[in-house]
């Protein structure tokens, strides 16, 4: 039976094809993801059949917003077509393009044409002009010169007014445009600047004391607060300052049995004091967190919390709510584990038990919690464990409220599951830094996130330590380890960490493991900040750095230059308009090394254009070199400083 004859108009009515459209996750079923004043560079291969003429525009708003922003795109080649636009506020965004069949512009085409041909053409000025009667949808601007361009003609008879410039744009903005085809909207997510560039340092509250075996209070940590914002830190990351159970509470070194005065673990979250949305009494009360929320406010620093999602067996939640929690064939609660660990102090919630709808309700109701209390940053505990649909609600819920929150994903574990975390919402993730020490699978490894679709949903978070991980290389504590370490972290990513104790070299390990021995997960540590052989002016410089060179405070653009020296490596960063560019050489090895680097190609944008690099700043120094011969030839010491760090200048 034949179809409708509706139905086959509408068939022949869609002409247009719009396909391949950039930046899409997953064809837009996950956010984009830009900070606020970055421009979206869009394209898309947009055809249709025959040889009518193509016009296109970039539409976006905000999700919120009714009204949409149009931009023209432009015809690159081969059905490519572009277009930019610049996101002015944060939170939720979607975006698409619209194409259609321009029919003045055909016209115009096919007249030129004919007209080079020395063809009879006054029939096809006639049909110009009646398209002209038919436009009405333009400005009152546009309706003018299309009138004018119209009585012309039609007093003259001469078709040269049909080919003006000017009618040209009018008619391109006030003709109908009929079989308009809009590709299927896409999402993107708008941050705050803090989401792309920071530097974090992590900070274990009850360790911020003077005196041994005193348990530091939130007055110590603000102590700290200046020698923090001195070292040119953005964010201050706090471990769990709840409440820490006493049952199965863990004594020094992750032993069974907790001694007389052993804090536990302040991953045990919750006591008779109360859960996630309380304080442990020993740090202080919620007035004495909102006077160091505040100190850090006017030190330009911001505060992050840790959000565990697990409890002690004190928990409230355990009696209040022992729905939300497993027990095993003998009635015992299940504690948590990743086999072999074991981690007997703490019990993980049942994210698929029948009463979910409210734990789900109450873990979003514990991040407004300390919204309310002046906390826009959370750094989410193994959120791998838990179910990707529960994030992507959460975070959403969170940020309907404020968009400007950030949430860091803590997680090590598998490629994908990592890279789905962030396509979920996760504005930052943990990363594999970490364990990339060689450089051929450093380099290869910040190709890929910097590469495509990587780059448009995972930001990148390049801690060099936890309190989870030492790392094998750092733990003959050799200074300059500890700088090449630095450097690489706040150079090859916007946004890196540092665990309180690295500026020191903390480096004693459990023999045979990646763990600190005597970690302070178990033990309250007191040091002495200022201690001998610091890196505290080393971080402060490399900081600053940042700060004053845009090109290091995003990730996605970066080259790697080619060093002829196995154990250096070597990078140029350039800032989105090309007037500051960076270029970097840092040894992965203790011993001296002379290198070649290159610029012969690099360029820096003066005045609008484009200029070869003629000399070059260190960063660190001050210190001016030309570039001579294309390059720099290079003596790296690394016991003097393994990074070599240079503004190009043109």
């Amino acid at each position: 039976m034949n179809k409708p004859n509706r139905v086959v108009g509408s068939i022949a009515s869609d002409a247009f094809h719009i396909e391949d459209i950039y930046p899409s996750i997953d064809n837009g079923r996950f956010a984009v993801k830009r900070v606020v004043g970055e421009p979206v560079d869009v394209w898309a291969d947009i055809f249709r059949d025959g040889h009518d003429v193509v016009a296109a525009t970039l539409i976006w708003r905000r999700e919120q917003d009714t009204e949409w922003n149009r931009i023209p795109m432009r015809f690159h080649n081969n059905d490519r077509w572009t277009a930019s636009f610049t996101p002015q506020h944060i939170g939720r965004h979607v975006y698409a393009i619209e194409a259609w069949t321009d029919e003045f512009a055909t016209w115009r085409h096919g007249f030129e044409l004919k007209q080079a041909a020395g063809q009879d053409v006054s029939l096809d000025a006639l049909e110009g002009a009646a398209l002209l009667t038919k436009a009405q949808s333009g400005t009152a601007e546009a309706a003018a010169v299309i009138l004018r361009y119209c009585e012309q003609f039609l007093q003259t008879g001469d078709s040269a007014p049909l080919l003006a410039p000017e009618l040209r744009e009018a008619m391109a903005e006030s003709q109908d445009r009929i079989d308009t085809t809009r590709s299927h909207p896409l999402p993107l997510t708008v941050d705050r600047p803090l989401a792309r560039c920071g530097a974090w340092y992590e900070m274990v509250p009850r360790s911020q004391g003077h005196e041994p075996d005193r348990h530091g209070t939130f007055r110590d940590c603000i102590e700290r607060l200046p020698d923090v914002a001195a070292m040119g830190f953005d964010v201050v990351y706090f471990t769990p300052i709840h409440p820490i159970g006493r049952t199965h509470r863990k004594g020094r070194n992750n032993t069974l049995t907790a001694a007389p005065g052993d804090p536990g673990s302040p991953y045990a979250i919750g006591s008779e004091h109360g859960g996630h949305d309380a304080i442990h009494p020993e740090l202080g009360t919620l007035d004495d967190f909102h006077a160091f929320v505040a100190t850090a406010r006017r030190l330009n620093i911001e505060v992050a919390l840790d959000i565990a999602v697990q409890c002690s067996p004190d928990h409230p939640w355990l009696r209040e709510h022992p729905q939300w929690f497993k027990r095993r064939p003998d009635g015992s609660m299940r504690y948590a584990e990743n086999p072999p660990k074991k981690y007997e102090d703490i019990v993980n919630p049942d994210f698929t038990c029948d009463d979910a709808g409210s734990l789900w309700n109450a873990l979003r109701d514990v991040v407004l919690f300390w919204l309310g209390h002046g906390v826009r940053i959370f750094r989410i505990d193994n959120p791998h464990t838990k179910p990707l649909p529960f994030w992507e609600w959460l975070i959403q819920e969170v940020q309907n409220r404020d968009p400007g929150v950030i949430f860091l994903a803590e997680a090590f574990t598998r490629p994908k599951l990592m890279k789905a975390l962030a396509k979920r919402g996760f504005t930052q993730s943990y990363t594999y830094f970490t364990w990339r020490t060689q450089k051929w699978e450093m380099e290869e490894y910040l190709r890929e996130l910097t590469g495509y679709p990587e780059r448009d949903f995972y930001r990148p978070n390049f801690f060099v330590s936890t309190p989870d991980i030492l790392p094998y290389h750092l733990q003959s504590g050799e200074p300059w380890m500890f700088k090449s370490r630095l450097a690489l972290a706040a150079t090859l990513s916007a946004t890196y960490g540092i665990y309180n104790g690295f500026e020191l070299l903390e480096h004693e390990a459990i023999p045979g493991k990646e763990e600190y021995l005597n970690s302070e997960k178990y033990e309250i540590k007191v040091r002495d900040w200022n201690q001998s052989g610091n890196l505290k002016s080393y971080i402060r410089a490399l900081n600053f750095a940042r700060r004053a060179n845009p090109a290091l405070q995003q990730t996605s653009d970066l080259r790697f230059v080619a060093i002829d020296d196995p154990n250096v490596t070597a990078f140029v960063k350039a800032s989105a308009n090309g007037t500051n560019v960076v270029t970097a050489a840092i040894a992965l090895t203790r011993d001296p090394h002379e290198v070649w680097l290159p610029l012969g190609d690099v360029q820096v944008t003066v005045d609008g254009a484009p200029r070869p690099v003629t000399a070059v700043e260190n960063l660190l120094t001050g210190e001016r070199h030309p570039v001579e011969w294309g390059g720099l030839r290079l003596r790296i010491d690394p016991s003097h400083d393994p990074a070599m760090l240079f503004r190009c200048m043109a």
